[in-house]
C-alpha cells in the first residue's frame, strides 16, 4: 500500500495520522507530546471558558502540526541537496548538551533518556535533525543577515505612535506591615507609625524597608520599580495614593484590615510618547523579525511546492 493510495489515506484517519510529508508520517501522538506542556497552561488559564479553551487548543494543535511539517520539509531538502553533516558536529552538540543539562555526567543523561523512553541512538538522531534544521533555517532566513534602512525605521515609528505611548508612571517604594491572624489588633498600625516616625526623623525609607517590610521587595529596599496607573497589580487605594504623591514625597500610613503600608515616590514620569532614538533599536528588531518571518514562509512554500504534503 503506497502513501498516496486510497486505502492508506483511509487508514490514516483510523491510526491518528495528522500529516504526511513525502514518505514521513506525522502522528497524532507526536503532536500531543509536543503540545502537552502548553496544553496544561491553556487549561489553567481558560478552564472556566470551555469554548475558548477548545479554540486555543485547536490553534495550538494546528501550530504544532505545521511545525512538524516544516521540520520534515527542511530535513528532506537537506537530503535532496546532497549535504553532509560530519559526525563530529553531532558529537560536539551532545557533549555541550551533557555539560549544560546533565552536569557533565553522561551516565545521568543515559538514565534520563531511558526514563523518557529514548535510546542513545534516537537521541543522537534528534540532535542530528536539530543541527540540520538550525543550519538550513539560518542560511535561508536569518534575521541577522537582514538590513533595515533608517527610512523604514522612521516610517514605522511615524505610523505606530500608539505603540510607543507611555502612560503616567511613578517609581515607587513600599514598606508592608502584615497583621498576622491572632496578633494584637492594631499591631501592624503601631509598627507602621513607629517606622514612619523614624523616617520623618531622618532614617532612609529604603533602609527601613530592608529592616521592617514584609513585602517581597524587602531586600531591594521596597523598590517596586515603575508602575502605571492602569496596569498595576497593587490595590486600587495604593495606586491612587501613589499617584497623588510628587517625586520625593511619601504617604502617611495606609491601613487595611490585613496589612498597613507606607509609600514613597522616588520619580515621576508624565504620560508621553517615547522618542525615535529610544525606540530605534526595538523597531529595527521588530522589522527584522517581520522580514525574517516573511522570508521563511516563502522558503517553506517553495519546499512544499516540490514535496508531497497531505494534512488530515
Amino acid at each position: 500500500m503506497t502513501l498516496c493510495s486510497p486505502g492508506f489515506l483511509q487508514a490514516a484517519l483510523v491510526n491518528g495520522i495528522n500529516a504526511i510529508v513525502n514518505d514521513t508520517v506525522i502522528t497524532y501522538d507526536q503532536v500531543l507530546r509536543g503540545i502537552e506542556p502548553f496544553d496544561e497552561l491553556l487549561y489553567r488559564q481558560y478552564r472556566n471558558e470551555p469554548a475558548v479553551l477548545e479554540q486555543k487548543r485547536q490553534e495550538l494543535r494546528t501550530q504544532r502540526i505545521e511545525e512538524l511539517v516544516e521540520q520534515q520539509l527542511i530535513l528532506a531538502e537537506f537530503k535532496r541537496a546532497g549535504y553532509n553533516l560530519p559526525e563530529t558536529f553531532i558529537d560536539d552538540a551532545i557533549r555541550e548538551e551533557i555539560r549544560k543539562n546533565f552536569y557533565g555526567d553522561r551516565a545521568r543523561m543515559t538514565k534520563t533518556l531511558q526514563s523518557e523512553g529514548l535510546t542513545t541512538e534516537s537521541y543522537r538522531q534528534k540532535q542530528r535533525e536539530k543541527i540540520i534544521i538550525g543550519y538550513l533555517s539560518d542560511q535561508n532566513n536569518s534575521a541577522q543577515k537582514i538590513l533595515v534602512s533608517p527610512y523604514k525605521i522612521e516610517t514605522y515609528y511615524r505610523e505606530n505612535q500608539g505603540k510607543f505611548k507611555v502612560n503616567d508612571q511613578v517609581k515607587l517604594r513600599i514598606i508592608s506591615f502584615n497583621q498576622p491572624a491572632g496578633a494584637t489588633p492594631g499591631s501592624a498600625k503601631s509598627l507602621a507609625d513607629e517606622v514612619l516616625k523614624k523616617i520623618e526623623e531622618g532614617a532612609a525609607f529604603a533602609d527601613m524597608a530592608a529592616i521592617y517590610s514584609d513585602g517581597a521587595q524587602r531586600a531591594e529596599g521596597g523598590d517596586r520599580g515603575w508602575i502605571e496607573r492602569e496596569k498595576s497589580d497593587l490595590k486600587k487605594e495604593l495606586v491612587e495614593a501613589a499617584f497623588a504623591l510628587k517625586a520625593g514625597e511619601r504617604s502617611k500610613v495606609i491601613e487595611f484590615p490585613e496589612a498597613c503600608f507606607l509609600l514613597q515616590v522616588d520619580e515621576v514620569h508624565a504620560a508621553h510618547v517615547r522618542s525615535l532614538d529610544e525606540m530605534r533599536e526595538e523597531i529595527e528588531k521588530t522589522l527584522k523579525d517581520q522580514e525574517s518571518a516573511r522570508l521563511r514562509k516563502k522558503w517553506i512554500d517553495r519546499l512544499k511546492a516540490k514535496s508531497f504534503v497531505r494534512y488530515f
